[in-house]
């Protein structure tokens, strides 16, 4: 999502982002179950600045991006080591129990434990806080391809979701670095794998039932092999806790759908070190003063939540904004990661009538 560009000005990487091979993405465009593209909606509409522009990255290579920025400002950097637990006394975290590669373990002590252990969760599965998303219980296969369609100049970074017949699912279509096309498909646990045979069978049956995404692969030649994952939305029941506190993927995520994971934990990484920051200025590392970041950010993800709800539902982008294009500054604002401001809640009335509408007909 675009507004993750306040956190990479706040990081310093910047200027390495705009000088990669990443592709640079300006808008986010959809097609219906009938292959009806939409028009795309630019993030650069209602904001000119340099911030509404973003990239498709490849996570090696952005991953150790960030690293060695970290290394660069200061932060001691371990690599190929294991975290084995945390550790606690009571209810205060006080460090890590870590395996060395030679093998050797040891404890790490530390005023602070920070849980960055993406979808492992390590405090919330040892803690029970971990909740699955009733209503968001979904599945995805993907794989790579080269030699895809690709659009022309601002759209050919563009986020693709294109529905599947009878929208049974989506595909993403993600375009990146040399040529590489990421392309998957997502719908419900139940549906994508009940007795459908091997991950490329699925992969390709609902290739036919999405005339979008068949016709972009069409001149193509896959170059990976299948990967699949599920029941991937949940939350964590508390962000912190004495001496902990929980960020990113390890504190919870969506849904693929309107790529916020990178956002969500990067803005939660970041209040959470400006929560830190105050603990140890004021020795107080209680769940109050290192969870102050969490409602806020809560609020937030609720409405991105609302958004992919709606998608699910049913809810067409098109005819909303033909029916409503009082709202398509929210519309974009929420696509584009601008979620912590109250204005935005104006939108979801109007949705859920667009919604009720559409199901109508």
């Amino acid at each position: 999502m675009p507004a993750t560009y306040w956190t990479f000005r706040r990081l310093g990487v910047l200027d390495q982002l705009k000088g990669s091979t990443f592709v640079k993405k300006y808008s986010v465009q959809f097609a219906n179950e009938w292959g009806k593209e939409s028009q795309p909606f630019y993030f650069f509409e209602d904001n000119p600045h340099e911030c509404s522009q973003t990239w498709q990255v490849l996570r090696s290579e952005f991953d150790r991006m960030l690293l060695e920025n970290a290394r660069k400002h200061g932060a001691e950097v371990v690599e190929g080591t294991r975290v084995l637990d945390v550790l606690f006394a009571d209810d205060r975290a006080y460090g890590v129990r870590v395996q060395n590669p030679d093998g050797s373990k040891e404890d790490i002590i530390a005023k602070v434990v920070v849980d960055a252990s993406g979808q492992s969760s390590l405090i919330a599965q040892r803690l029970q806080l971990r909740q699955p998303d009733p209503v968001l219980r979904k599945a995805s296969i993907w794989t790579y391809y080269t030699g895809a369609q690709r659009d022309p100049d601002l759209d050919e970074g563009a986020t693709l979701v294109l529905r599947t017949e009878q929208r049974k699912g989506w595909f993403w279509y993600l375009p990146l670095a040399n040529d590489v096309v990421s392309v998957g498909v997502v719908s419900s646990i139940d549906y994508l794998f009940r007795d459908r045979g091997d991950h490329e069978t699925i992969f390709y049956e609902e290739v036919e039932r999405c005339p979008a995404v068949k016709k972009r692969l069409a001149p193509g030649k896959r170059t990976a092999g299948f990967y699949a994952t599920k029941d991937f939305s949940y939350r964590s029941s508390r962000a912190a806790g004495h001496g902990w506190v929980v960020i990113g993927d390890a504190f919870g995520f969506l849904d693929p759908i309107y790529s916020s994971g990178v956002f969500l934990a990067l803005k939660s990484g970041e209040w959470a070190a400006d929560a830190i920051v105050e603990a140890n200025a004021n020795d107080d590392f209680s769940e109050q003063r290192l969870g102050s970041w969490a409602p806020t950010f809560l609020k937030g993800m609720e409405r991105i939540k609302r958004l992919v709800y709606a998608f699910y539902d049913g809810f067409s982008f098109g005819q909303f904004i033909r029916h409503y294009p009082q709202y398509k500054r929210h519309i974009v604002d929420l696509l584009v990661g601008d979620v912590f401001k109250d204005s935005l809640d104006d939108v979801f009335p109007a949705m859920e009538e667009s919604s009720q509408m559409q199901n109508r007909n």
